[in-house]
C-alpha cells in the first residue's frame, strides 16, 4: 500500500486527536467558569464595579511625579539663601521652625531652609508670618479710651515729672565726676555706720500685732498701724504717744504720709492715708482723731496705699486684681488699672512721679508709665507672691521682696533683674532703699531685718530682737533711724551707737 493510501487514516487520527483536545479545552473552560461563578456567588470576587487597571495611565502618573520632583529640585537649586548662619537661623525662627536639628551643620541648615521655601512657597510663608504677627498682636496688652479727667491728669503728671527727672539726671552726672576712690571711701563709711546699728528703743504699740510703720517727712514722728484697727502717732526718738486715730473696724494694712505733711502742708489738710482688710481707705489730718474723708469703691481687701510724690494723687492696690489711682483734688477715681492675674499687693511711685511699680500675688511685678498708661517693664523671676516693692532714689533700680524668701534688684535701663539676694529664711515682708540707693533694708517673717550694701549687695548687719515675725520696716528721711514693726505687738527703733 502506498503512502497515499495511508493518508486518510492519518488524517482521521489527527482529527480524533484534535477532537480530544477541543473536548478538554471545553471542559477546562466550563470548570473555570464554574469556579468564577462560585467565587462571585460566595462574595469573594466583586464584578459589580467593572473597574479596570489602565497601565498606560499609571505609567503617565509616575512620569508626572518624576517631572514634578525634578522641577522641585530645580527650584530648590535656584533659591538664594544667605551664607550667614545667624541670618539663616533668624529666618527659620521667623517661619516657626527649629533653628537647629541634632547633628545639623550650617550647610544642612541652608538646605533645609531652601526646601522649606520651595515646599511652602513664598506667598504661603508671607501669610504664615502675617498670621503669627496677628496672633502676637492679639496677645498684647490692649487699651481703651479713658475719661477726660485721666487725660488731664496724665498731662499734669508729664509736666510735673519732666523737670524733676532733669534735676535727678543732672545730679547723677555730677556724681559721676566724683573720683572712684572718693566714692568707695563714702561707701565704706556708710557700711561702718550701718554695722554699728543697735536697738535704742522698743515699745509695745497695741494689744494686737503691729502691721506697718512709717516715718513722717520731717523724721520727728512715727506712725504705726495695728490689726486692732488703730493708728498711733509716736514722737521720735522718745516714743511718746502723740495721737490715736480711730475709724477703721478691721486690720489696718498700711499707712502713707503726704510728701509735704509736717513740712509745708497745713496740719488741717489731708496728711495721712490708711487702708484696711475690709476694703476701706481713709484720709486723716494731724489735728483730728477722726477721718476727714473716706475713699469708697473697693469691693475687696486693700493691702497697700501710696502717695504720688506730688501729693495730688493716691495709689491703692486691691485684691480684685487691679490697682487704682485717685485724684484727691478732684476727689474722684481717674484710673482703674488691670494687668495682674491675681491680687495686686504692693505699690510704689518713682521719685520723679512719672512711673509706678506694682507687685502681685501672681509672682510678677509691673512698671507703669503714668503719662501713657502703658506697662513698660514686666518683672518676671520670683517663684511666689511679690509682697514688697520700692524704688531707689537713683530712679532706675527697683527692689522687690517675695514670698519665695528672696529679694531681687531690677534695672529699668536694662529691663531685667541684675541681682538676686537670698535674703531670709522666710517670706520677705518689706524692702526699703536708703540714701542714694547704695543701702537696702529688708524685713522678714524670720523675725529679723537685714541691711545690705551695694555694690554686690553684701550683708552688712542683721537686726535681731523681735520675738515674732517682722511685718514692716522704714527708714527716716534724715537717715538717722530705722523702725521695725512686729507681730509680737512691739515696734523698735534702731540707730548707730
Amino acid at each position: 500500500m502506498s503512502d497515499d493510501d495511508d493518508y486518510p487514516a492519518v488524517k482521521r487520527q489527527k482529527k480524533l486527536h484534535y477532537g480530544g483536545l477541543d473536548e478538554r479545552l471545553r471542559q477546562e473552560s466550563s470548570s473555570s467558569k464554574d469556579a468564577i461563578t462560585m467565587g462571585v456567588d460566595a462574595g469573594n470576587i466583586n464584578m459589580s464595579s467593572g473597574d479596570t487597571f489602565d497601565l498606560e495611565e499609571h505609567v503617565s502618573e509616575q512620569r508626572k511625579e518624576l517631572l514634578a520632583e525634578f522641577e522641585r529640585r530645580k527650584k530648590i537649586r535656584q533659591i538664594t539663601v544667605s551664607t550667614d548662619d545667624a541670618e539663616v537661623k533668624a529666618q527659620l525662627r521667623s517661619y516657626g521652625e527649629p533653628i537647629c536639628l541634632f547633628g545639623e551643620g550650617p550647610a544642612d541648615r541652608r538646605n533645609r531652609l531652601r526646601q522649606l521655601i520651595a515646599e511652602v512657597g513664598e506667598q504661603n510663608l508671607k501669610q504664615k508670618k502675617e498670621e503669627k504677627q496677628k496672633k502676637g498682636d492679639e496677645n498684647t496688652t490692649w487699651y481703651h479710651e479713658g475719661p477726660v479727667s485721666l487725660k488731664r491728669a496724665r498731662l499734669w503728671i508729664a509736666e510735673y515729672s519732666l523737670p524733676r527727672a532733669e534735676k535727678r539726671l543732672e545730679g547723677a552726672r555730677e556724681a559721676k565726676l566724683i573720683p572712684e576712690s572718693q566714692q568707695n571711701a563714702k561707701r565704706q563709711e556708710l557700711s561702718r555706720h550701718m554695722r554699728s546699728l543697735s536697738a535704742i528703743g522698743s515699745q509695745i504699740g497695741d494689744t494686737r500685732p503691729i502691721s506697718y510703720c512709717q516715718f513722717s517727712p520731717d523724721s520727728k514722728m512715727l506712725a504705726t498701724a495695728s490689726w486692732s484697727g488703730l493708728i498711733k502717732l509716736w514722737s521720735v526718738p522718745e516714743f511718746h504717744a502723740i495721737k490715736t486715730l480711730r475709724g477703721h473696724n478691721n486690720n489696718v494694712g498700711c499707712i502713707a504720709f503726704h510728701p509735704q505733711a509736717t513740712k509745708s502742708l497745713d496740719p488741717s489738710e489731708c496728711s495721712i492715708a490708711t487702708c484696711a482688710a475690709d476694703g476701706s481707705v481713709k484720709l486723716w489730718n494731724l489735728e483730728s482723731e477722726e477721718p476727714i474723708a473716706n475713699i469708697e469703691g473697693h469691693d475687696a481687701r486693700v493691702p497697700r496705699v501710696a502717695y504720688h510724690p506730688s501729693g495730688r494723687f493716691l495709689g491703692t492696690t486691691c485684691f480684685d486684681n487691679s490697682w487704682r489711682l485717685w485724684d484727691l483734688e478732684a476727689q474722684e477715681e481717674i484710673l482703674h488699672q488691670e494687668g495682674h492675674s491675681k491680687a495686686v499687693y504692693c505699690i510704689d511711685f518713682q521719685s520723679d512721679g512719672s512711673l509706678c511699680a506694682t507687685g502681685g500675688m501672681d509672682a510678677f511685678g509691673r512698671v507703669w508709665d503714668l503719662r501713657t498708661g502703658r506697662c513698660i517693664m514686666f518683672m518676671e523671676g520670683h517663684l511666689k507672691s511679690v509682697l514688697a516693692v520700692n524704688w531707689s532714689p537713683n530712679g532706675y533700680h527697683i527692689a522687690t521682696g517675695s514670698e519665695d524668701n528672696s529679694v531681687k534688684i531690677w534695672d529699668l535701663r536694662q529691663r531685667a533683674c541684675v541681682y538676686t539676694i537670698p535674703a531670709h529664711n522666710n517670706l520677705v515682708s518689706g524692702v526699703k532703699f536708703q540714701g542714694s540707693g547704695d543701702v537696702l533694708v529688708t524685713c522678714s517673717y524670720d523675725n529679723t531685718a537685714k541691711v545690705w550694701a551695694h555694690p554686690g549687695w553684701a550683708p552688712v548687719m542683721t537686726l535681731a530682737g523681735h520675738d515674732g515675725k517682722v511685718m514692716g520696716v522704714d527708714i527716716s528721711p534724715d537717715e538717722k533711724h530705722i523702725a521695725t514693726a512686729s507681730f509680737d505687738r512691739t515696734f523698735k527703733l534702731w540707730a548707730p551707737e
